[in-house]
C-alpha cells in the first residue's frame, strides 16, 4: 500500500501520484488507466475537446464508463480573453456537475476556481515555479501547491527540487514535486524530501495508453537529460523540449522583435497567445504524424529514468512499491 498523504486525501486516491494535463498528450484512455490504477488523471479540456473532438461532458462520461475512480481536471487562469475565460468557465461548471471535484491550475489567479468549487467541496492544487507565485496562490484559497522545477516538460521552473521544496515547505500547504521524475527512485526520493506526492508527464508520455506517435516515444526513450533544451519560442517563457535537428535550426530563442513585444504589457499577452496558437498547431501535427514534420518534442529530465513503454497501471504499481518500501525501511 502507497503511503497515505495530503494529496492521496484531497484527491481521494491510493497512490499520490498525478498524471500532468499535458496538451496534446492527455487523451482519455490515459486518464481512466491513471486513476484506476490508483493515481489520478487530470483532463486536459483542450485536449479532450480540439483533439480528441469530443463534446467536453460526453468525453467525461465516456471516461466515468472506463473507471469508477476520481479524476481530475486542469483549468489554466491566465485571463488571455474574455471569450476563452467564458469557455473555461463553461468547462469547469460541466466537471462539476459530472462530479469532478479535483482541480489543477496554472498560471494566473486561482481565485475563482476556488471560489467556484468551494460549494462542491472542490480541491484546488495550484502550479508555481517559485515563492511568490505560491504566496499568491495561497491568499487565493488553494489547497495544496505544484512545485514546477527545472527539470519538468512544458513550462520549467529555475530551480532543483531540493531548492524549492525548501522555498516552500513553511507555507503550510502540501506540496507536490514535478519534474524529473522518470523512475520509482526518483519517486521515493521526492517522497523522502517531504512532498506529498508526484505530478508526472514526460513518464506517461511514454505509457501503451498515451495517443501520441511513437516518434514521440522513441525520441523520450532515446533522449538523456542532457538532450532536453528551454525554448521560449512555444509561449514566450521558457518550456522543456527535446533538442532535435529542427530546434537547432530554429533556434531556442525568440528573436529581437519578438522580445520586445513579450516585454511590452499592451502587447505581451497577444504575443504569448501567437507563439501558443502557433505551438498548439506543431504540437498537433508532431502528436499525429510523428517527426516527419521535424517540430518538436515536449519533454522534461525524466528522461534519464524511461527506458520502455509500458502500461499506464505498471508505472503506477512500480511506483507504489517502491514507496512502500521505504515507508518500511524508515519504520
Amino acid at each position: 500500500m502507497a503511503p497515505e498523504t495530503a494529496l492521496t486525501r484531497h484527491a481521494q486516491i491510493e497512490v499520490p501520484i498525478i498524471c500532468g494535463a499535458m496538451y496534446p498528450c492527455s487523451n482519455y484512455e490515459l486518464i481512466a488507466a491513471v486513476s484506476q490504477a490508483g493515481g489520478i488523471g487530470i483532463v486536459q479540456p483542450i485536449s479532450l475537446v480540439y483533439v480528441q473532438k469530443l463534446d467536453f461532458r460526453d468525453g467525461l462520461k465516456l471516461i466515468k464508463t472506463m473507471t469508477d475512480k476520481p479524476f481530475g481536471m486542469n483549468v489554466i487562469t491566465e485571463k488571455s480573453s474574455e471569450k476563452y475565460l467564458e469557455r473555461m468557465r463553461g468547462w469547469l461548471d460541466i466537471a462539476l456537475e459530472e462530479g469532478v471535484r479535483f482541480f489543477v491550475t496554472a498560471l494566473g489567479d486561482p481565485r475563482w476556481i476556488v471560489e467556484r468549487v468551494a460549494p462542491f467541496g472542490g480541491v484546488v492544487y495550484h502550479n508555481v515555479t517559485e515563492r511568490k507565485w505560491a504566496q499568491k496562490a495561497v491568499k487565493a484559497g488553494v489547497h495544496g501547491l505544484i512545485a514546477v522545477n527545472n527539470r519538468a516538460g512544458g513550462h520549467a521552473g529555475e530551480k532543483s527540487p531540493e531548492q524549492l521544496f525548501a522555498e516552500l515547505g513553511d507555507l503550510g500547504l502540501p506540496v507536490v514535486c514535478a519534474g524529473g521524475i522518470g523512475d520509482e527512485q526518483d519517486y521515493a526520493r521526492a517522497l523522502a524530501l517531504g512532498y506529498v506526492g508526484v505530478q508526472l508527464g514526460t513518464r506517461f508520455i511514454a505509457s501503451e495508453e498515451c495517443k501520441t506517435h511513437a516518434d514521440y516515444k522513441a525520441a523520450i526513450l532515446k533522449a538523456q537529460s542532457k538532450d532536453i533544451v528551454l525554448t521560449d519560442k512555444i509561449s514566450g517563457v521558457p518550456v522543456s523540449v527535446i533538442r532535435t535537428p529542427y530546434i537547432d535550426k530554429v533556434g531556442a530563442k525568440a528573436g529581437p522583435i519578438a522580445k520586445m513585444l513579450l516585454r511590452n504589457p499592451r502587447t505581451k499577452s497577444y504575443m504569448r497567445m501567437f507563439y501558443t496558437l502557433t505551438a498548439l498547431w506543431k504540437l498537433k501535427r508532431s502528436l499525429q504524424q510523428g517527426s516527419g514534420y521535424k517540430e518538436f518534442f515536449q519533454a522534461g529530465k525524466s528522461v534519464d529514468g524511461i527506458h520502455a513503454i509500458e502500461p499506464a497501471a505498471v508505472i503506477v504499481r512500480r511506483f507504489a512499491a517502491a514507496a512502500e518500501l521505504q515507508t518500511a525501511k524508515s519504520a
